[in-house]
């Protein structure tokens, strides 16, 4: 079907949460704090990894690989989430929303892989320490980072191109708080069936694949940790895992919630509190997470500390 009468929008307009304005300037103040602490808490825990010697290892080397997609793209949401619950119009541009998308979409999956990389560091810790070194070597840990950038963003390319291919003359109104795939394909008028499909597939075999690498690798560790004969040993052993894993099942919940699923299921106002959750709130969590629940970290942070004579 051709559509010859058929404008291109040159922008979007976000629905966004609510249009009562002491609830956008209390929902500013917060979503400025997290963010906020967002960049502080995963900026800090990279220069930490760097420039600490005991955190020169593979998992932490993963862990500042982690930071970093964090605050970008928490960085691709959030910003433009700000301004908007101080503007009058929410609006984005037709380059604009491209450039969004592309950026949540690339670092998202490069997130998945990242936190197979760090189940796969911890599974040869754990399971096979004299090969350790082998398994994963410098050559390994760069090649993993490579894989998880480079198919963020052939991944994120596809679904963007596909999805700005399209005819949208039904409304430029998207309803949500920026420009994820769902919502905007809701807007077209043309069939997007290959653009769910597409969407299914490539967010799938990412989302799940990484999934069963974590499950596959966890399930391993756990026969590894119940052979140890001490309680003690047991404990220490699983601990060192206890943080990653919380991330994960933070991180995958959600998108497993949100884009395995038929269009017929979304629910827009439901869909937005948990986008709002992955995207802005867990990027926070995470430098938490590993900074509280790791003695590694907590270590470090402690001479780091020391050494510039806080809370002395």
């Amino acid at each position: 079907m051709q559509y010859t009468n058929y404008t291109k929008p040159t922008e979007f307009i976000f629905i966004g949460f609510t249009d009562y304005q002491p609830l956008r300037l209390m929902l500013f103040l917060v979503f400025f704090i997290v963010y906020t602490l967002t960049l502080v808490g995963n900026i800090g825990l990279i220069i930490l990894v760097n420039i600490d010697l005991s955190l020169q290892t593979p998992m932490y080397h993963f862990l500042s690989n982690l930071s970093f997609l964090d605050i970008s793209y928490s960085t691709a949401i959030a910003p433009k989430m700000l301004v908007d619950f101080l503007a009058s119009k929410k609006s984005i541009s037709f380059c604009g929303c491209a450039i969004q998308m592309f950026f949540f979409a690339c670092f998202a999956d490069a997130e998945c892989l990242i936190l197979a990389a760090m189940a796969y560091d911890r599974y040869a810790a754990i399971c096979n320490p004299l090969l350790y070194s082998t398994l994963v070597s410098r050559r390994v840990c760069f090649s993993f980072v490579v894989l998880a950038y480079f198919s963020g963003s052939v991944t994120s390319l596809v679904h963007v191109s596909l999805a700005f291919m399209l005819p949208y003359c039904r409304s430029n109104i998207v309803n949500h708080f920026f420009c994820d795939i769902p919502p905007l394909l809701a807007l077209s008028c043309a069939d997007t069936h290959i653009n769910e499909l597409l969407l299914f597939a490539l967010c799938g075999t990412i989302q799940t694949s990484t999934f069963m690498v974590i499950l596959i690798s966890y399930s391993c560790i756990l026969i590894t940790v119940l052979s140890i004969k001490s309680t003690g040993g047991r404990s220490k052993t699983f601990s060192t895992c206890a943080s990653h894993l919380i991330a994960v099942t933070l991180f995958y919940g959600t998108l497993l919630f949100m884009y395995l699923r038929p269009t017929t299921s979304y629910s827009p106002d439901t869909d937005k509190v948990v986008a709002l959750f992955y995207t802005v709130v867990f990027p926070m969590l995470n430098p938490i997470i590993y900074s509280f629940r790791n003695k590694d970290v907590k270590n470090a942070l402690k001479k780091l500390f020391d050494r510039l004579g806080i809370f002395r």
